[in-house]
């Protein structure tokens, strides 16, 4: 399913929805050339992780001049973490015309994003870009950064969404990360609380490791959707329809909205503001979830399942 419109040349207005966001490692040309073409909402071009030391420095230029081709979807870079010699390089590199966002790793501290706002705030001024076009993804992947994410939710007007990382996670914590995924459930409600709060759009779920269970994604990421979140970092290519499905209201969820709308609004004519619909209470906070639902249906391009 397309959730984009027509090719573009660089960046796109952000959508409703950020359902699947998949990564390339920054290092790897035959990748960077077939990511933006997965069908994911949006792609994370790696710096950090998914390149070696001693490739960090060749990836930068690799990654900017992906930036520069056509593409159907959003772009962001993932940079090295600030506490790192290559975070500032790795900004200054790809801040630029065909990039909407930077996504910072292991965030922890308001101080961090408002860094990065002014280092993105001078490379706009340089390219001649509009105050505020390149966005900002805290990455949420230490005890610290869930502690202090409703801080970094709203430490800069940059801040769209906030992202979840499980693997460091459950590693800083050395937690236990079963299929079931209850070491996840306090952070997922953390991030999802603390985004609401700060009126940021529903936040981005960690990947998934086992990158050729289905399975494992498809329930992993229906566990991030029941939780509040809003999409789902990738990792390989085949995670992308899966996820796309999973965070795309399906058929009869959208009927169902449809339905909840029609009803209140008659009965509303009438004076009523709670009515019943097959058995289920109605009033105006269940009909703001339906418009919620049909919103999202229109965001994301469609809304089938797979």
């Amino acid at each position: 399913m397309s959730s984009q419109p027509s090719a573009l040349a660089h960046g796109t207005s952000p959508p409703v929805a950020l359902r699947s966001l998949l990564f390339a490692p920054g290092d790897h040309p035959r990748k960077l050339e077939k990511v933006t073409g997965a069908g994911a909402d949006g792609v994370i071009l790696d710096l950090e992780d998914a390149v070696a030391v001693a490739g960090k420095v060749g990836a930068r230029s690799l990654v900017a001049a992906t930036l520069q081709k056509p593409r159907t979807c959003r772009a962001w870079v993932r940079i090295n973490g600030l506490d790192t010699a290559w975070a500032l390089d790795d900004l200054r590199t790809v801040a630029g015309p065909g990039l909407d966002g930077l996504m910072l790793p292991k965030a922890e501290r308001a101080e961090q994003i408002r860094q990065l706002a002014a280092e993105l705030s001078a490379a706009e001024a340089r390219h001649g870009l509009p105050a505020g076009t390149i966005e900002l993804i805290p990455l949420i992947e230490t005890a610290r950064g869930v502690e202090g994410c409703a801080e970094l939710a709203s430490a800069d007007p940059r801040v769209g969404r906030l992202a979840f990382g499980g693997g460091d996670y459950t590693r800083d914590l050395d937690l236990v990360w079963t299929p079931e995924e209850e070491a996840l459930a306090y952070a997922r409600a953390r991030l999802t609380h603390a985004s609401r709060v700060a009126g940021l759009a529903p936040p981005i779920d960690t990947v998934v490791l086992q990158v050729r269970d289905l399975d494992r994604f498809r329930q992993s990421a229906l566990n991030g959707r029941r939780l509040g979140f809003g999409g789902k970092l990738c990792l390989h290519p085949d995670q992308v329809a899966p996820c796309n499905a999973v965070f795309s209201p399906g058929p009869e969820e959208v009927a169902r909205a449809r339905a909840v709308i029609q009803a209140f609004e008659a009965a509303e004519s009438g004076g009523n503001a709670s009515i019943e619909l097959a058995g289920e209470f109605i009033d105006y906070a269940i009909v703001a979830r339906a418009r919620r639902v049909l919103a999202l249906a229109g965001g994301a391009g469609a809304v089938g399942t797979d």
